[in-house]
């Protein structure tokens, strides 16, 4: 017992002090100060990288777009390599896409605000992919709804993590200090409509394609479509999802009504539909010369040396990708 009530007597004392210190700090006009700043977050300090090159760009009355490097990620360029966008309304912002780590997304959001200091309402991720993603925690501090297709929360739960210790491992800690996955607040099932005030966004959900979760952005107004990864152009696109499923909903995407795109790579701005045809030939050949191969007994290792090899000369990055996508395709298409 009276150890217990030494005890209560060192917790009161302990209280009782706090109390004082607090309520000092409170009735103080130095001590607001003060006390604000022990309990501040540490600013997050990004490591210096020359990106000069990659600067933003306005295409329309009100629409600005980064293009992204056509690189692999590395330790000199931050992820700066998806292209990324913010839109303009008379009351608010909406960010699509945000780049591929904190350092990125906090550089193009210092960018952002030289053009405009409306608040950000929306962040809309057009898949969860590292280089369109992970520069949402830099957007955090300006509590937008993030918004996604309804397969995005549920791809981020099974792969950010992993993502996350893989892209720390090629980029090392530095580059990706402050990186962490932020989930979507809001889902689309089929398609939705956001209105950042005179200006409106629809937002559509595609099946599996590119991945199992892409989500295009139309503004209807300037008849500008954002596609994200469903269309890359210069660089070679990627199969994370189907190869099949990506030729289909190729045929749902065309029918849009728009007459420019931004796509997930390349760009800035390109003309709609025409920018599909180059991404629509190489998935064609892959598919065909992936049957031919199959159909002749070939191996995958055959596959990721010879399929769409033609293609070669017209695309980025092509050998980082290109066998990738053929084994891929390769387990589907034998099996079809």
């Amino acid at each position: 017992m009276r150890n217990k009530s030494i005890a209560s007597l060192k917790f009161g004392l302990i209280a009782a002090i706090l109390t004082i210190y607090f309520t000092s700090c409170l009735n103080s006009p130095n001590g607001v100060f003060f006390l604000h700043k022990a309990l501040a977050k540490e600013p997050i300090t990004c490591p210096k990288s020359d990106l000069s090159g990659v600067k933003i760009t306005k295409v329309a009355d009100n629409i600005y777009v980064r293009k992204g490097l056509n690189e692999i990620f590395t330790k000199s360029n931050l992820a700066a390599i998806a292209t990324i966008s913010f839109v303009v309304g008379k009351t608010s912002v909406a960010v699509i896409d945000t780049g591929g780590s904190y350092c990125d997304g906090a550089r193009f959001l210092k960018a952002l605000r030289k053009f405009t200091k409306k608040p950000i309402s929306h962040v809309i991720n057009t898949h969860t992919h590292p280089d369109h993603v992970f520069g949402n925690a830099a957007f955090e501090k300006e509590v937008p709804i993030f918004v996604g297709h309804h397969n995005l929360k549920r791809a981020m739960a099974d792969r950010g993590k992993l993502y996350l210790d893989n892209l720390t491992r090629i980029m090392g800690k530095d580059q990706l200090v402050g990186t962490k996955i932020i989930p979507p607040t809001m889902l689309v099932k089929e398609k939705a409509t956001i209105d950042l005030g005179g200006k409106k966004l629809e937002l559509q959900a595609f099946g599996t394609a590119h991945t199992d979760h892409d989500l295009t952005v139309f503004d209807p107004e300037q008849k500008v479509i954002w596609t994200g990864d469903l269309l890359f152009s210069e660089h070679t696109p990627v199969v994370d999802g189907s190869i099949l499923g990506w030729l289909k909903q190729l045929k749902i995407l065309s029918k849009i009504p728009a007459k420019f795109v931004v796509p997930g790579h390349g760009g800035p701005l390109l003309k709609w539909p025409e920018a599909l045809e180059p991404q629509k030939q190489y998935l064609e050949k892959l598919t065909a010369d992936l049957r031919k191969i199959i159909e002749e007994g070939g191996t995958m290792r055959e596959a990721q040396n010879k399929a769409a090899v033609s293609e070669k000369n017209k695309w980025k990055l092509f050998e980082e990708f290109n066998a990738r996508n053929a084994s891929t395709s390769f387990k589907e298409l034998e099996w079809e």
